[in-house]
């Protein structure tokens, strides 16, 4: 968005870097015709405060199921369960290799990657298709604005193998808080509001607020900036085999959420766990946003709040602009974002397990 109306988010984003929300699971998943070779329907890692880890898991057609961290088991039980993980060593990220009796295991991390200024950065992967395959964790990053990371983020970034940047923002949001990238990153600008004449004035009723982002998940999908910004990183993706790519805006919600959210529908995620994963900006942002909200008037905050959230009819916007646009989500790709049939298999057969 631009001026006024991006306001919100871009002082949200100044409060990214000392409150960060609580991990959120990871993934979900079922589908009755499963044609994958991995038996998880369910699997999630969920850090806590204190250091631990809780794993769930939900398999099919196997009685055995083994987790291992560093090379060594921390957890086993049968086709479902749960168990907590206490005193492993610190690390960038813990990764929980599942493996079970029979079938492909599944390598998967908590989604949030904690760094001292940001608040949403967050793994792209670990859900489920509706084929029963899982999107690889580990390869693709979704974030809020990098302008504040230290020089211990853009270190752990680096060790994370994060090589492409893709910024959503607009010139006037890069310029008064210019990106941190990690050294040897390839820095890519993808302005999805770039040219749009919109999003000028402020909203001055939570109506107008909400009808701003309704409008702007539109404009997100048909707008001639938007079709670019999105096929810039859907090329950029298909082309990095050497991972990992990020792409982020101010908040990591509405730009991110759509770029997100394209990716996972493409791979043939269900709808209902890509609506989880974009409303899981709210929980991830939560401290953030209320705290801007808390120092403002009542009235005030009534109109920033539509503007702070991510909100099912936002994203639900988005889907109804396909349609109109392009018949089909399909038709979406195709000829909104270039990417053919056979771009879309390889895409898949690089980012699915299974």
């Amino acid at each position: 968005m631009k001026k006024a109306l991006l306001a919100a988010t871009v002082v949200a984003s100044a409060l990214a870097a000392s409150l960060v929300a609580a991990p959120l699971a990871s993934a979900t998943g079922r589908d009755r015709h499963d044609r994958s070779a991995v038996p998880f329907t369910e699997a999630t890692v969920t850090a806590g405060a204190d250091g631990s880890f809780t794993l769930r898991w939900k398999a099919r057609g196997t009685d055995r199921v083994e987790i291992e961290a560093n090379g060594k088991v921390v957890a086993k039980g049968g086709s479902q369960g749960t168990a907590v993980v206490k005193g492993l060593p610190a690390a960038d990220r813990q990764w929980f290799d599942f493996e079970p009796g029979r079938g492909q295991g599944l390598r998967l991390a908590d989604r949030l990657i904690e760094l001292d200024g940001t608040a949403n950065f967050r793994d792209a992967g670990g859900y489920r298709t509706s084929t029963g395959q899982w999107v690889r964790m580990g390869e693709i990053y979704r974030s809020d604005a990098l302008d504040k990371l230290t020089e211990n983020d853009l270190a752990k970034l680096r060790r994370l193998r994060v090589r492409t940047v893709f910024d959503l923002r607009t010139e006037d949001e890069r310029t008064k808080a210019a990106d941190k990238v990690p050294t040897g990153a390839t820095y890519v600008v993808a302005d999805v509001f770039a040219g749009s004449g919109s999003f000028q004035t402020m909203p001055r009723t939570p109506d107008e607020a909400v009808k701003a982002m309704v409008d702007a998940e539109r404009a997100m999908v048909s707008g001639a900036g938007g079709k670019k910004a999105y096929t810039q990183v859907f090329d950029g993706i298909d082309r990095d085999r050497g991972r990992s790519v990020l792409f982020h805006c101010t908040a990591g919600k509405d730009r991110t959420g759509w770029a997100g959210a394209a990716l996972l529908t493409a791979l043939g995620v269900p709808r209902e766990t890509v609506e989880a994963d974009y409303l899981a900006s709210n929980d991830y942002r939560r401290a953030a946003n209320d705290a801007i909200l808390s120092h403002l008037p009542a009235q005030q905050a009534a109109v920033y709040k539509p503007l702070l959230d991510v909100r099912p009819e936002y994203l639900n916007a988005g889907y109804d602009e396909v349609e109109a646009t392009y018949g089909s989500f399909d038709r979406y790709l195709k000829d909104g974002l270039g990417i053919d049939a056979r771009e879309l298999k390889e895409l898949k057969k690089d980012l699915l397990v299974g």
